[in-house]
């Protein structure tokens, strides 16, 4: 295939993705429950954690408990990227939007792609608000501007990838499965580092803990926010190097998921 056959097809994946991204955005404007339910629950955590158990909880090597949960609850919103395409791709596939959109003369890569593009711009929403309250809660961001962009960057980038194994979720389950998977969010959030540190688990708690993606992506957020880390002694690779392992996790989610994703939608053609 040519450089420039590759590059229209590249160009017109990217054009249908938008006009899919608009006409999701257009939907959104007549469903804003959809963007308060991405915003109510970690805004609810916020509130509960912080002032609820924050009293009670004291973090290793001091620091104020509510600026360590904060970045644990930015981080929240990448892990509910899975459960959320997942419903709403499920939901199109019963109601028969995608059988519309294959009768259609566009890319096919571009559906999921549209979808995801929404996903992502909703997510910067979400979490604009998430901050503000965060902001009004006494947690601060203390290394500037770069960083805190940095960190933002990280937790997009990782919800991106996540959001490809909701979108394969979503071509094979019914709504009705997709939703009973909702519940998995905050037992998938404690089994990190996202509430508590884990040098206080036991050994293989806190291998598997550490070991969860969400980890890395928690401990990068705390150091390019400059926030309380509480880095445990002797602790696994992700937690030792938070910036490496969370690209890496993403790039290896996207490796596995995009073409996953992608080949089940086209096989529902045949």
């Amino acid at each position: 295939m040519s450089a420039t056959t590759t590059g229209s097809r590249l160009g017109w994946a990217a054009r249908d993705a938008w006009a899919l991204t608009r006409r999701e955005l257009g939907h959104l404007q007549h469903q804003p429950g959809e963007l308060i339910g991405v915003v109510a629950f970690p805004g609810v955590m916020v509130l509960l954690f912080g002032y609820v158990f924050g009293s009670a909880i004291q973090v290793p090597g001091g620091g104020n408990y509510r600026e360590y949960l904060m970045p644990g609850l930015f981080a929240m919103t990448a892990l509910t990227g899975v459960l959320a395409n997942a419903l709403l791709v499920s939901k199109d596939v019963a109601g028969g939007v995608l059988d519309r959109f294959r009768s259609m003369p566009m890319a096919r890569s571009a559906v999921p792609l549209g979808r995801l593009l929404t996903d992502l711009l909703t997510s910067v929403v979400a979490l604009a608000i998430i901050t503000l309250i965060g902001l009004a809660t006494g947690w601060q961001p203390h290394r500037g501007i770069g960083p805190a962009a940095a960190a933002f960057g990280l937790i997009l980038l990782l919800r991106f990838a996540l959001s490809w194994a909701g979108v394969l979720i979503g071509l094979s389950v019914t709504p009705e499965a997709a939703d009973t998977l909702v519940p998995l969010v905050f037992p998938l959030s404690m089994l990190s580092n996202s509430f508590v540190p884990t040098g206080a688990m036991p050994g293989w708690l806190r291998l598997i803990s550490e070991w969860n993606p969400l980890s890395a992506l928690v401990q990068a957020c705390r150091q390019l926010f400059g926030n309380p880390a509480a880095v445990p002694a002797h602790p696994s690779l992700p937690v030792e190097h938070p910036y490496l392992f969370t690209l890496g996790w993403s790039g290896l989610l996207l490796a596995v998921f995009v073409p996953l994703a992608v080949r089940a939608y086209v096989r529902r053609d045949r």
